[in-house]
Formats: C-alpha cells, structure tokens, sequence
C-alpha cells in the first residue's frame, strides 16, 4: 500500500548514505543483528568497541521504522516508579533496576557529545503534565521517590506549568530535567553512520526469512538470497516482529503512534508555547505528547487507528487535540502527517528472551524506546561479549504468546475508543 498520506517531518543528515555491507560468504561473524532501529544500531556499536565482529540486517531503509519516526523524546525511567521496581523485582534486582532505568536519557545525550552526531537537540527536560487530581496526586508519588534518589525533578504548580507549556487545562505537573528532545531520524541514521565507521557491516534491503542452527553456529538466510552465519543472533525488530522466532510476535500488541506538525509557529507564538523547549506528555488514558522542532514547528502525537491510515482525515483526532490545548493555533496549518509502529507487552516491561543460547530477542520499548533501547544496546553488547547475565538489567523470560493474541487487537481498539470517550468527559 502506497503510505503517500504519511510525510514525516525529520529529515536524514546531509551525510546520510546507503549501507550495503555483507561479509563475504562463508565467513562467520560474532552477532548477526537483525533490525537496524536504534537498539539493533546501539547493540551493534557497542559489541564492535568491544572486539565483536558484527553485521547488521535491516529489511528497509534505516530510521524507517519506528526509531526514525518517533516523536523524538528521551524520557528516562520506565512506565513504573522505584518502589514498584523495588517491589517486584527484590532489593538486588529492583535496585539495579532502578539505577538503569535513571541513566536512559544519559546514555543518549553522551553518546551524541561523544560520538559528536550530527542530531538536533534540547535537554531542558520532560513534563508529565496532569489534568485530574488523581493524576496530581501520582505527579507527587512519583516526584517524593525520584527526588529521594537525588533526581533533578520537582512538581510544577498550575502556574508554571501554564507559563511553560502555554496549553490549557493542567492543573499542575511534574517536569524531570534529565529529560529532552531530539531529531529521532538524525540521531538513527547518525548511530548507523559511527557504527559503520567501527567496523560494523549494516545491509539495508536485507528481510531475513529464516534462522537456523548447524553444527555450533547460526544460519541467517535473507529474501535476496544471502547466507551467512554467526555465533550469535539478536532479534531487534521490536513491533517489525514477524515469524523468524516462533511465538515471539504473539508476545507484544503492535500499535499506532501518530503524529502531526504544524508550520513553523510565528515569533508571538513561540514565545508563548512551550518557550524553554520542554518535551510534554499528559495524563490522559490516551495521552498526546508534544515538543517543538528544531524548525519551530509543534509536534503533537497520540495513537491512532489501528489500521493503516488512508486519508488525512485519519488525524484528525490529534487536530482536535492540538487546538484543545492552543486554541490559539486554530489558524496555523498543519504541513505533516505521520505515523510509526510501537510495540507494547501486557506487563509494559522491556522482554528479553533466549530461548537458545546465542539467540537473544529484545521487545517492547513502551514508548520510551530512545533512551531505553539505546542504554540497553550497550549491556546486550556486553553480555554478548561476556555471557554474564548480571549485565541485563531486565531478566530473560521464557516467551510467553498472549492468550487469543489474534483477537488481542480487536480488544485493544475498543479499549482506545473507550478510553478517548471517557477522556473526553475529564475536559
């Protein structure tokens, strides 16, 4: 299907090339990675700086998926705060867990000074922006633990947090400033740039189609007919997963995130919305997040349809959502639309799965998947070169398909229909 209704606003840095590197046939590398999103390019940086001989396979163009077409926030943390973590996962396990996950939004941020990437960016932090009491009382919950841990948060009055987005309907907020913005598709396409410059081998047009294991080593065989084999393989396809690992896709709800911009916001307004350059999420069950460009553009996204779109129209609930928050925008187009594929699990953790030694899966990135997937590319790397699981902040789990998955969406469809019913009673 022709996808001509979606036009992302992130471009591809001037320098970006085509990858087209296969190790000759016959030779066997360390790792296989198959999927060049941000944690497929993280995994593969990191293994080759390690001593790791590495190829990367990506079935499309790198960045077009869902790590080049995202909204561009690097939020650190994960979905639940340090007590859940510490709870669930024991004093050892939580406590390591805890520590990753604060160190997400780090891991982007050096790795772009570090590695001196060609990406746009504004660290100036996160709000979680809360239109309920009970989404206030939560802003507090989580402020008191984070701040316990020496985090540079603090709750935002209804004042400030009206003086900083400039959005209406917020009774206050929480803004964490180890947080920020960047362009996603720069920051994928310059990861695939210095991985290629270690030595990595990245093959763009590459659909793997079938692994197996002979005689100790691995076998990856793609649609165009390539060969080769690994001691290792890492699945990095996230919602891109298909049928190469049975179960596995069965284990995450694959959905739409969809995003617009507008043209980019006279100086009167851009004064007014969001002046420090704060990424926003809000509270809602089916939330919006938004941010400015680095061309002074407002991006707004939320879910969207679970089908493909088809018309413009298809966005039209973020138009709606956009013009809640500024009504002030009513006359300032809308120049892109677009959408990108997320993946969730049922327990909104990151699952890392090996079913057999040297066959390691990584899904559901819940939304956070800049920071998360490229802090966790880093330890994939190390256990790939050490085989210690103390590596992994997250355990292996055995893969667990969700039970009627096939009617899983259908469900999920109706939730998001009922949720944005019940969101629209909370104006």
């Amino acid at each position: 299907m022709s996808l001509r209704f979606s036009d992302p606003i992130w471009q591809r840095p001037r320098t970006a090339t085509a990858f087209q590197s296969l190790v000759p046939a016959g030779q066997c590398v360390d790792v296989v990675i198959v999927g060049g999103g941000i944690m497929g390019l993280s995994t593969a940086l990191h293994a080759a700086r390690l001593g790791l001989a590495v190829q990367v396979l990506e079935a499309g163009e790198i960045g077009n998926g869902a790590s080049g077409l995202n909204g561009g926030q690097v939020i650190p943390g994960l979905k639940y705060d340090p007590d859940w973590l510490l709870e669930h996962f024991g004093l050892e396990r939580g406590e390591a867990l805890v520590n990753f996950a604060a160190s997400t939004a780090d891991a982007v941020f050096e790795m772009i000074r570090d590695e001196r990437l060609a990406v746009p960016f504004v660290r100036n932090g996160w709000i979680q922006a809360a239109h309920t009491e009970t989404a206030l009382k939560a802003a507090a919950n989580r402020d008191r633990q984070w701040r316990a841990r020496g985090a540079d948060v603090r709750l935002l009055s209804g004042t400030e947090i009206a003086t900083m987005t400039g959005a209406q309907g917020y009774l206050g907020g929480w803004l964490d400033r180890r947080a920020g913005v960047i362009d996603p598709l720069a920051y994928t396409s310059e990861l695939a740039r210095v991985a290629a410059a270690t030595s990595v081998n990245i093959a763009e047009r590459q659909n793997v189609m079938q692994i197996s294991k002979n005689a100790g080593n691995w076998h990856v065989f793609t649609e165009s007919g390539a060969e080769l084999k690994a001691k290792a393989i890492v699945l990095s396809t996230n919602a891109y997963t298909g049928g190469l690992l049975p179960g596995l896709a069965e284990t995450i709800i694959p959905l739409h995130s969809f995003q617009i911009a507008t043209a980019p916001l006279s100086s009167n307004l851009a004064a007014a919305i969001l002046p420090e350059g704060q990424a926003v999420s809000d509270s809602r069950r089916i939330l919006v997040y938004y941010r400015k460009s680095a061309d002074g553009r407002l991006v707004l996204g939320g879910r969207g349809r679970m089908a493909l779109p088809n018309s413009p129209a298809d966005w039209a609930h973020l138009e709606r959502a956009l013009l809640r928050l500024y009504p002030a925008l009513s006359d300032v187009a809308i120049e892109k639309r677009w959408f990108g594929r997320v993946a969730m699990t049922p327990d909104h953790l990151p699952h890392i799965h090996e079913p057999e030694k040297g066959l390691l899966a990584v899904v559901g990135c819940q939304g956070r998947g800049v920071g998360l997937m490229t802090a966790l590319g880093e330890r994939i790397a190390s256990y790939l070169s050490n085989g210690d699981t103390r590596q992994l902040p997250f355990p292996v789990s055995p893969i667990r398909p969700i039970p009627f998955h096939a009617f899983r969406q259908v469900g999920v469809a109706a939730t998001i229909a009922w949720y944005r019913m019940l969101d629209a009673f909370e104006r």
